[in-house]
């Protein structure tokens, strides 16, 4: 990356912001191989180490607790729920957060710090994950697991340990090991001290969407639409709930209610030898995520891995990110396709949105102050810094009836004003894009987005809201079978029906004495060998 290219002034910086978020969204629907998903596998080294790669981030003023924000952040995308023997851990070497800048000079003003430690016991006894049911968080069937600690990190650099040892939802292994996972899930919730409470552990993937809009925007005609590529897959969840005051300047929710967040992960340097890898040396960022969809279009594909390592302060002075959107290629595209006018002039809009907060006090197009960080009241306008993140006004209760489409369809409490798990992220995307914020219409031809509207799985009401995880229910389970050759005289492949039989009984019988020779061993040990 080359030198900052360096924008002073409200005017200028207002610029810097439209011309880096005017490409918020072009590499969202045309980008390059790598962009699968809101944030999943979005850049190509993050997309080989998916235990660090952040998906998705949520903040929203919590449904049932009004006096508290929930923020829930998802890694590692795509996990099949059988996925065995090893499955879906946290890394132990990373680090993982969620930052809160609540003045606006686009540095964190709190920072949540999850790390993690396994407690791995099948050393060299045996490869299974589990080896019966397991009912509790502590069963001795349950072979591997981990835990976390988590501290808050604050600006003038106290630390605080809020949460110690604290235990992560395993992978759920299949109904017969974990037949009751809400269980496990519900186990797993931990209390913080002074208010609030969090929870990690796999959930189902709360993005809907269908990712066809790769392919020439749905086809070029919308004909590839209804869906939901996610549908079926887990990954693994942060959420924590905190009194609205633990986030806010100044400890006031009611003076300065907007904050803005984004996740990071820190990876250590790994030195690999043969069978081993040791992490050594300081923690990297290596991944970073606040808006849905951002990354495909902030960064060509030749600077997304370093804009999962910029700090958001960095943002605005990026040139190479400046220049690709003096034109916005996106609406040019969809003008194109389907010959909707692309709107004129330069992206404010678009600005406001994902890089100022919505605010008249910075000249933006969208006639509102909703939730940039200088619309709180003891913040000083002139260290303020366009920036991308997920930006929240916790003053708004959360509607009872929520719209998909948020602040497109005057719920006001929805994306962009942070972000809830029923946000349909993809088709308000398009529209803001093509000016429906700034307008305040949506555009009609467009409306029916991609016919996803929801999520397949159910959101919980009460924390940590995310959907339970699937749980021995294959992506791949959709009715179809592999093609197998079955020649004329009634063998599948080499293999007559009987023998085949006699084999599938046959490794029954080992299965199930291997496992009655564990318990058996799990009681000598517990017991004695008298033990019946």
């Amino acid at each position: 990356m080359s030198s900052p290219h360096v924008l002073s002034g409200r005017r200028g910086q207002v610029a810097a912001a439209a011309l880096v978020a005017a490409t918020l969204l072009n590499a969202a629907m045309f980008g390059g191989t790598n962009a699968t998903a809101s944030s999943h596998r979005e850049a190509p080294l993050i997309a080989g180490d998916p235990a660090v790669d952040n998906t998705d981030l949520y903040a929203f003023v919590s449904p049932d607790h009004k006096d508290t924000v929930t923020l829930v952040g998802n890694w590692s995308g795509f996990q099949e729920p059988n996925g065995g023997p090893n499955f879906f851990p946290f890394a132990e070497d990373a680090q993982y957060d969620f930052n809160i800048d609540n003045d606006g000079d686009a540095k964190p003003d709190v920072v949540l710090r999850w790390q993690f430690h396994n407690d791995d016991r099948r050393k060299n006894n045996t490869f299974l994950y589990t080896n019966g049911v397991v009912e509790s968080l502590d069963d001795e069937n349950l072979l591997f697991r981990q835990r976390y600690d988590l501290e808050a990190i604050y600006e003038n650099g106290q630390k605080v340990k809020l949460v110690n040892n604290a235990p992560v939802a395993p992978s759920p292994n299949g109904p017969a090991s974990m037949p009751d996972f809400k269980k496990l899930r519900d186990q797993a919730i931990v209390q913080i001290p002074g208010g609030g409470k969090v929870y990690v552990g796999p959930s189902e993937d709360a993005f809907f969407a269908d990712l066809r809009v790769f392919d020439l925007l749905y086809g070029g005609n919308l004909s590839e639409v209804g869906q939901d590529t996610l549908r079926g897959y887990n990954v693994n969840t942060i959420a924590i709930q905190l009194p609205k005051h633990a986030l806010a300047v100044k400890n006031d929710a009611n003076r300065n209610p907007n904050i803005g967040i984004w996740s990071t992960t820190q990876r250590r340097t790994l030195k690999l030898s043969p069978g081993k890898a040791e992490a050594v040396g300081d923690f990297v960022q290596v991944s970073r995520l606040g808006n849905p969809l951002v990354n495909e279009v902030v960064a060509p594909a030749g600077l997304k891995d370093a804009f999962n390592g910029l700090r958001p302060d960095q943002d605005a002075g990026v040139k190479e990110l400046v220049d690709r959107v003096v034109n916005p290629e996106l609406p040019k595209l969809i003008e194109a396709i389907y010959k909707i006018p692309a709107p004129k002039g330069q992206r404010d809009d678009l600005a406001e949105i994902f890089l100022t907060g919505i605010t008249k006090k910075l000249g933006g197009q969208i006639n509102a102050d909703l939730n940039s960080q200088v619309n709180n009241a003891d913040v000083d306008q002139r260290q303020f810094r366009p920036s991308e993140m997920l930006r929240l006004n916790m003053s708004i209760n959360p509607n009872a009836n929520p719209n998909r489409l948020g602040l497109l369809a005057g719920d006001t409490q929805g994306f962009p004003n942070g972000r809830r798990l029923t946000d349909d992220v993809v088709d308000i995307a398009v529209q803001a894009v093509e000016g429906a914020a700034a307008s305040g219409k949506i555009v009609e031809a467009l409306a029916t987005g991609d016919k996803v509207d929801a999520n397949d799985q159910p959101f919980e009401a009460n924390f940590p809201y995310v959907g339970l995880p699937r749980n021995g229910t294959a992506v791949n389970a959709s009715g179809n079978t592999a093609n197998v050759a079955v020649n004329p005289v009634g063998k599948i492949g080499s293999l007559d029906p009987m023998a085949m039989t006699t084999a599938v009984g046959s490794a029954f019988v080992f299965g199930a004495g291997f496992w009655l020779w564990r318990k058996r061993q799990q009681q000598i040990r517990k017991y004695g060998s008298h033990s019946k």
